[in-house]
């Protein structure tokens, strides 16, 4: 009873230190050149990733929720950018999350972390034309016309905003996935007996000197 208690505590400590780093990712923004300028790059659903590779696919959302919460007094975009990264966020770890939790092995973690990124990519396409940007349209008075417009700078023969969403932010979104994926596989193992709150076991050779 005691040692699921003090796991269950340390779950939580785990997430909130998970959506603090989040919640500071996600001020660091970064433009790309092939891109509107208002589609930002930028690395918190890192830290949702692997919340959710370490507690479950919950958790990955649940930090993902929070980040967003966190930043919404900072919002520039009436609140639709947070609900538009919370909704691939969850997504992301969510069936990242999922898929390793069936199977906890690395080639797993992998099949897992791209099947996330591929999912996040093309929920992205539904997301952006039937909920962020009529919200765009409508809350922020930008026309869809001025944000075609945007897109046809970059490629001039963009002839719909489906379009757009389709040559530019899937995978745009994929590859950013990818980029979490492939840093997650590079520091989880360091970072797991921090996670699971486990001391990392001696060497032969340590052992053999103790």
């Amino acid at each position: 009873m005691q040692g699921a208690k003090q796991n269950k505590t340390h779950i939580i400590a785990g997430c909130g230190v998970l959506t603090a780093v989040a919640a500071v990712l996600q001020f660091i923004e970064i433009s790309i050149p092939i891109m509107p300028s208002f589609v930002k790059l930028d690395f918190s659903d890192l830290p949702e990733l692997i919340g959710a590779f370490a507690y479950g696919p919950v958790a990955g959302i649940v930090i993902a929720l929070l980040k967003n919460i966190i930043h919404l007094p900072f919002s520039g975009s009436m609140y639709i950018g947070e609900l538009s990264n919370f909704i691939l966020g969850a997504a992301f770890a969510g069936v990242a999350g999922y898929v390793y939790k069936q199977k906890k092995t690395l080639s797993n973690a992998i099949v897992a972390g791209v099947s996330g990124a591929v999912f996040m990519g093309l929920l992205s396409i539904a997301e952006n034309f039937f909920i962020v940007y009529p919200l765009y349209y409508g809350v922020l008075n930008f026309p869809e016309e001025a944000v075609l417009g945007m897109y046809q700078v970059i490629r001039k023969s963009t002839a719909s905003i489906a379009e757009a969403l389709i040559v530019f932010n899937m995978p745009f979104t994929i590859v950013k996935g990818l980029i979490s994926v492939l840093v997650s596989m590079i520091i989880y193992k360091p970072l797991s007996p921090i996670l699971h709150n486990r001391k990392k076991q001696p060497t032969d050779k340590t052992a053999e000197n103790e």
